[in-house]
C-alpha cells in the first residue's frame, strides 16, 4: 500500500468523522463510539514509514472505522440498515451492533497475528491461532468493562452507548460475535494474510 493511498483513506475517514460529528443527535455517545478512530488513524499514519502493515489489515481497519462512525452517528440501536436486516431476518432487535462486535474480533485478531508472526514471538500455526483469538476476546471483554463503567458513571445517559435494546444476554452475544470475527481471521483470512506478510517481508 502506498503512502498516497493510506493518506487518501485517512482523509476520507476524516471527512466522514466530521460529517457524523456534525449530524449526530447525541454528541456524547458519538464521541464515545468514535474515540478508537480518533486514536488509531493518526497512530497508523505516524508509524507507516517504520512499521507498515499489510494492505488487508489497513483495509479492514478502514471498514471498522466506518462501522464505528455510522454507529456513532445514529447510535447502534437506530442505524437504518440495521432495521432493514431486522425485518428481513425477522429479528427482535436491530443487529447493527453485532456487526461492530464481529469486526471488534476480526481486526484485533488480524493485527495480533501480524505482530506475532512478524516479530517471531510465537512458533506454530495452531498456537498463533489460539493466541490471536485470546487477544480478540480480551479486547472484547475490556470493551464490555468500559461499557459497564460508562453505565455506572453516566447512569441512564449510557443507554444509547450500551445499546442493549433490552437484551439480557447482550454482553455474552457481543463477545460471541467477537469470537466469530477472530475465527474468521484464523480460518479464512490467514492464507491471504500470510501471502501479504511474505510480500511485506520481501520488500
Amino acid at each position: 500500500m502506498t503512502t498516497t493511498l493510506l493518506k487518501s483513506g485517512a482523509f476520507l475517514l476524516l471527512l466522514i468523522l466530521i460529517y457524523t460529528g456534525i449530524s449526530t443527535a447525541d454528541r456524547v455517545t458519538w464521541l464515545m463510539e468514535v474515540t478508537p478512530v480518533i486514536i488509531i488513524v493518526p497512530l497508523l499514519l505516524a508509524t507507516y514509514s517504520r512499521y507498515p502493515l499489510t494492505p488487508l489489515l489497513y483495509f479492514l481497519i478502514f471498514l471498522h472505522a466506518i462501522i464505528l462512525m455510522v454507529g456513532g452517528l445514529y447510535t447502534y440501536a437506530k442505524v437504518p440498515i440495521g432495521f432493514e436486516v431486522q425485518e428481513w431476518l425477522n429479528l427482535s432487535r436491530n443487529p447493527y451492533d453485532k456487526l461492530g462486535h464481529f469486526f471488534q474480533g476480526l481486526v484485533p485478531a488480524l493485527a495480533a497475528r501480524e505482530i506475532l508472526i512478524r516479530g517471531g514471538y510465537v512458533r506454530g500455526r495452531k498456537m498463533v491461532a489460539f493466541l490471536v483469538c485470546c487477544v480478540a476476546l480480551a479486547i472484547s471483554a475490556l470493551y464490555e468493562l468500559i461499557e459497564w463503567a460508562a453505565a455506572l458513571a453516566l447512569g441512564q445517559g449510557a443507554d444509547e452507548f450500551l445499546g442493549t435494546q433490552g437484551d439480557v444476554w447482550d454482553t455474552q452475544s457481543d463477545m460471541f460475535c467477537a469470537l466469530l470475527g477472530a475465527l474468521t481471521t484464523v480460518l479464512i483470512l490467514q492464507y491471504w494474510h500470510t501471502k501479504q506478510l511474505l510480500k511485506l517481508r520481501a520488500a
